[in-house]
């Protein structure tokens, strides 16, 4: 499943309906500290902004002016105009309550999904609200694959806040039976047997193997890990491609489709807001 090509689609279609806006959206992203791969993601972030027709606001703080800057200018980034989405790059050095920062943000702005306000509205589908990044970037794939959730299995292995859960919600919502395992889940093997859609979001290297895969599931690897030099995820690619009838590569399958909803969800913010 390329995620590559996908993401690129949306970026475009991102591209063509911002060039429509009177102004173009505006996404602040907020760097704390000196994490290099934090860094890389930013940089990322930065690209896709100017390939979609969205005007990037990099802010980097030092680690320890952050404690005190750091609330003042989110206050001030949620009553900046030109500014339609906020989001703030983790994980937060120590010593910071990333889930403070996280709800200083206005819902409005909270390109990210992460506020309670933006979670309550996704849970209790009582949009319009943002969805979750990765896993709306999951369904995306999905569904430009023609893979239909309704009647299927899912397992989703992690049980984050960021990725498990609301990835769990999303394919209920859109009629799948599901099952959430976790790091004290027994007998993990038996459980993603089962999937007709398996997606792994934990951070383990080789996790998944092609024994724990029932032949022809679709497998979403959500996983980012450094082996050596090499990136990879949480799912045996070479093995378990040989069994799966559709599966995500690590880099080039999920990751990409993070960032285009990003940028899908910014582009939202700045429609919503010149509407109101």
């Amino acid at each position: 499943m390329d995620g590559n090509a996908l993401a690129k689609r949306v970026r475009m279609d991102v591209k063509k309906q911002a060039a429509r806006l009177d102004a173009p959206p505006g996404l602040a992203v907020i760097i704390v500290g000196h994490n290099p791969a934090s860094e890389v993601y930013v940089a990322h972030k930065e690209k896709d902004c100017a390939r979609c027709g969205i005007v990037s606001h990099t802010y980097r703080l030092g680690e320890e002016a952050g404690q005190e800057k750091l609330p003042a200018l989110i206050h001030r980034l949620n009553n900046q105009p030109d500014i339609h989405g906020i989001l703030v790059q983790l994980p937060l050095p120590g010593g910071y309550g990333a889930e403070a920062v996280l709800q200083a943000i206005a819902p409005e702005k909270d390109v990210d999904a992460f506020h309670t306000v933006t979670a309550g509205k996704f849970y209790l589908n009582k949009g319009p609200t943002f969805l979750p990044c990765t896993p709306a970037g999951v369904m995306e794939l999905l569904d430009a694959y023609a893979i239909d959730p309704r009647g299927k299995h899912a397992v989703v292995v992690g049980h984050s806040n960021i990725v498990g859960k609301p990835m769990a919600m999303m394919l209920l919502q859109r009629d799948a039976t599901v099952t959430i395992c976790h790091i004290h889940t027994a007998d993990l093997a038996m459980h993603t047997r089962m999937a007709d859609i398996l997606v792994c979001a934990v951070g383990k290297a080789g996790l998944i193997t092609a024994g724990m895969v029932k032949p022809g599931a679709v497998v979403i690897d959500v996983g980012i890990n450094r082996d050596g030099n090499k990136i990879c995820g949480d799912v045996d690619f070479d093995a378990v491609g040989k069994i799966a009838s559709h599966i995500t590569p690590v880099p080039g399958g999920v990751g990409p489709m993070t960032r285009a909803m990003l940028m899908k969800n910014t582009l939202e913010a700045a429609k919503n807001i010149a509407t109101r």
